[in-house]
């Protein structure tokens, strides 16, 4: 059986009052609009729902059934309301983002943590996946936004926004010292051994188109997961480490590693922000989002 729900509204607010007039007063409505309200549910339920008194109306024992499961699905509307006001008002809520080990170290946390001290009482969730795995994770709908770097594949589902630029290096440690002071050519690391990150990454993907361009053709002697990893293993002399410069800034200026001088620019890579197309950007999110960009239009995304 399905009964309207602007008579079970009526009904509870009449329960509630005692009184038809109250009620009245309270829904903004007239006597006679609520003393019908109440007649139609009662047809449709079949049963009497109130008795009349020398002080206002009361439950029948049918009435105060029905009015306990009432209550109590109001009772869930309200504290829905109250809930969603909290959100909406910043004070209560989770934002989940993917990034990967750079862009959330070089470029997320900054934002992150302004974000914490305005919005101390929004739960972050962060999950750490490289590009591919973070564009997956905003299609399955199980993070909010991501934060990648290009190069990106583009999907109809999915928006980007450039917002930062990273730099990327080759870098080595004492064992390839005789090169400090040298401007090498692409071919040249062809013979040396290399270390380049995992082949799922957009880092990887990038020096590989570019070195596909030049016509070079470089095997990594060692694939590592993370950049960090990169820097600790050229540290020890194991391989020269391709990586995004902000790794290895502590290293280079400490002198335990130095940035190799090519004879080719390498290509400048871009941070983005990717939203679904599919879902609304939820408030947190759109803070965060101004927080990194002003200028991004979330009511166009």
């Amino acid at each position: 059986m399905t009964v309207n729900l602007e008579h079970c509204k009526t009904f509870y607010c009449v329960a509630n009052c005692g009184s038809i007039t109250l009620a009245a007063q309270k829904l903004f409505i007239s006597q006679p609009a609520v003393s019908q309200s109440v007649k139609q549910l009662e047809r449709q339920l079949g049963c009497a729902l109130f008795f009349r008194t020398s002080k206002g109306v009361k439950l029948t024992a049918e009435g105060e059934v029905f009015y306990s499961r009432v209550k109590r699905a109001f009772d869930e509307i309200e504290q829905g309301e109250r809930e969603l006001s909290e959100m909406l008002g910043m004070e209560s809520g989770e934002i989940r983002i993917g990034a990967s080990d750079m862009t959330l170290q070089f470029f997320l946390l900054p934002y992150l943590e302004q974000f914490h001290k305005q919005y101390p009482n929004i739960r972050i969730s962060v999950s750490n996946g490289p590009t591919p795995e973070t564009l997956f994770s905003l299609r399955e709908g199980s993070i909010d936004l991501g934060i990648v770097s290009t190069p990106v594949d583009m999907h109809d589902d999915i928006s980007i926004f450039e917002c930062g630029e990273i730099n990327d290096i080759f870098v080595a440690g004492k064992r390839f010292e005789y090169l400090k002071d040298k401007v090498i050519s692409l071919s040249q690391l062809e013979k040396l051994p290399v270390i380049f990150l995992e082949k799922n990454t957009s880092t990887r993907r990038s020096i590989d188109e570019f070195l596909s361009k030049c016509k070079v053709e470089i095997v990594p002697e060692i694939e590592l997961a993370t950049s960090e990893l990169i820097v600790r293993f050229a540290e020890r002399d194991l391989g020269i480490g391709f990586v995004m410069s902000g790794f290895a800034k502590e290293e280079i200026e400490s002198g335990r590693l130095f940035e190799l001088k090519l004879d080719r620019q390498l290509p400048k890579r871009q941070v983005c922000i990717a939203v679904s197309r599919k879902r609304p950007v939820s408030v947190a999110a759109a803070r965060i989002i101004g927080l990194i960009d002003d200028k991004i239009n979330i009511n166009k995304l």
